[in-house]
């Protein structure tokens, strides 16, 4: 494992990269340079594509000779203390309650966390990290208390483009994405936002998600790290160490698509 971090020498069974991730159940011993990518609730948290987040961790660290196997894993199944980066999607009201409520029974995601994991959580998993958020009827609901960050219902609904200049401290280019929320999220001490809205709502303050340690969250479908490949080498440093850059025809597609994200705005 690339993580200095020593978790145990069980990794997960190897799978075809265009093959549904391994089960967390199904293991053998690995290599120490392979990274655990780990998808947590998939079957609960994984709406506008945000598997897409996966794929692209998986790709850009194989393009850079580095073995990633990616782990699956739903609400019915321990979550891995072993991973190195952990993924969670957007989801609706009902389904990011029972999220919240099976992670916090579980305690997988929060130990990993705590032992200097990389955390990437999207809109609903978002805002599960946190102390609390709005339930179905705006009720005050339970978070990991991962993040100091405490969501509500907001007067408007944020939909659509959103674009946002990340925090100069990460050195990652301007964030482009798409979001789909009511939430409002305010930062505790101690918590710093991700980006400064340029257009869109984000955390509804004219900041967008937050971060602190290596948990990043953020309100960025698109998927986000397919529209910010910026973003995604940042998280693959945190867990991988310096990366080297990739060639220009890697990146073709990803400059394309950036410039076309852009070039539609108003």
């Amino acid at each position: 494992m690339t993580n200095p971090r020593h978790r145990g020498p069980e990794r997960p069974e190897p799978r075809p990269e265009s093959a549904e991730p391994a089960r967390p159940g199904r293991r053998r011993r690995r290599g120490p340079s392979t990274l655990g990518l780990v998808w947590v609730y998939p079957d609960l948290l994984s709406t506008y594509g945000d598997r897409g987040n996966l794929l692209v961790l998986q790709r850009r660290a194989r393009l850079r000779g580095i073995e990633a196997e990616a782990i699956s894993v739903n609400a019915d199944e321990p979550v891995p203390q072993s991973g190195d980066i952990y993924l969670m999607g957007g989801g609706e009201d009902l389904p990011q309650i029972l999220a919240a409520r099976r992670l916090a029974a579980d305690g997988g995601l929060d130990a990993a966390a705590r032992a200097g994991a990389v955390v990437l959580a999207v809109c609903a998993g978002y805002q599960v990290l946190g102390t609390e958020f709005g339930g179905s009827e705006g009720e005050p609901v339970p978070g990991l208390g991962i993040l100091d960050i405490r969501s509500g219902r907001g007067e408007r609904r944020g939909v659509g483009e959103i674009v946002a200049d990340v925090d100069p401290e990460l050195g990652v280019p301007r964030l482009t994405g798409f979001e789909n929320h009511q939430g409002v999220t305010r930062l505790g001490p101690g918590i710093r936002p991700l980006a400064k809205v340029t257009a869109g709502v984000g955390n509804g303050d004219g900041t967008e998600g937050a971060y602190a340690g290596k948990v990043v969250g953020t309100y960025l479908h698109g998927p986000v790290l397919v529209r910010n490949p910026g973003l995604a080498d940042l998280l693959l440093s945190w867990a991988a160490g310096p990366l080297p850059p990739l060639a220009p025809d890697q990146e073709a597609w990803a400059h394309q698509l950036r410039e076309e994200r852009f070039a539609s705005l108003p």
